[in-house]
């Protein structure tokens, strides 16, 4: 359902560099086709190579990748804002910080090797796609906030459901 809360207009000549960096997380939110895809994988693939470069327990991955997922969120919703109303579009594809926050959120307890961080990526992308309630729901809040909290949603779904199932298989 489109967000009310945002103006939609043509879009500006302006561009805020900084919000532009964040909300298309450098780039990747502009590659075709599937933006939102490619800010998962980009999330995955930093996610696993901090993992493998820097060797942390599995409790500090956890708690440095929870603070990346809330710093990508806090930075994320006035970027997506931003760029929304620059864009001239509620939820513009190209803005992927919020696949970016979920996928990391979907990444928070997760074993660091690369079958667990396919499932979380699989997961992650099911729930974002299909949106089941009460995510769909979120977007409905005022810009920036509704593009982001559906996907830190999906991200929580994602989360809940890998952890389940790493206590079943």
């Amino acid at each position: 359902m489109p967000n009310s809360n945002v103006q939609v207009h043509p879009p500006s000549k302006k561009k805020t560099l900084w919000a532009w960096l964040v909300a298309t997380f450098f780039g990747a939110g502009l590659l075709k086709p599937g933006p939102g895809t490619y800010g998962s994988v980009a999330a995955v693939l930093l996610w696993y190579a901090a993992a493998h470069l820097l060797h942390p327990t599995q409790i500090a991955l956890s708690i440095g990748t929870a603070a990346a997922a809330i710093l990508a969120t806090l930075i994320g919703i006035p970027a997506a804002t931003i760029v929304a109303r620059e864009s001239g579009r509620e939820d513009p594809g190209h803005v992927v910080i919020d696949e970016v926050a979920g996928q990391l959120i979907a990444l928070i307890a997760i074993p660091a090797d690369w079958q667990h961080a396919a499932l979380s990526l699989l997961l992650f992308r099911l729930f974002d796609i299909l949106k089941p309630p009460p995510i769909r729901q979120l977007e409905r809040l005022p810009a920036g906030t509704g593009i982001m909290l559906d996907d830190v949603a999906a991200g929580l779904f994602a989360l809940a459901l890998a952890q389940l199932a790493r206590l079943w298989f």
